[in-house]
């Protein structure tokens, strides 16, 4: 695979695993575990996404700033992230399970792909 590809090839399988995951809680027809899935599963795609974009706008634009800019996001990204995931669970009363489990889409991707440079 080649690193050029590398982002666009994770987001697409972020949403392959999401799917998977969804299926598969469909046989137990829990549908707040289903939902709570869905939700920490965009929760974790949304969060993602925006860290890619914040690296490639950091690594294209190296200036003076752009450092500076860059942290401020992040910490941007967490409170906000933080702020919706407390909305999900102290509002909207979503499953805490199926939302751990939409949460790790990032990191069964990951881990994903580590498996596959490893074994490959």
């Amino acid at each position: 695979m080649e690193l050029e590809r590398l982002p666009a090839v994770l987001q697409r399988r972020n949403w392959w695993i999401l799917a998977g995951l969804l299926a598969a809680s469909l046989p137990f027809a829990n549908w707040p575990l289903t939902a709570g899935i869905l939700a920490g599963g965009l929760v974790a795609i949304a969060g993602f996404a925006w860290l890619q974009r914040a690296l490639g706008r950091l690594l294209a634009d190296p200036a003076h700033g752009a450092r500076a800019r860059y942290q401020l996001g992040y910490v941007s990204r967490l409170l906000v992230l933080a702020g919706v995931l407390a909305l999900l669970i102290a509002v909207v009363k979503i499953h805490p399970v199926g939302l751990a489990i939409g949460l790790a889409v990032v990191v069964i991707n990951l881990l994903w792909l580590t498996l596959q440079r490893v074994l490959l």
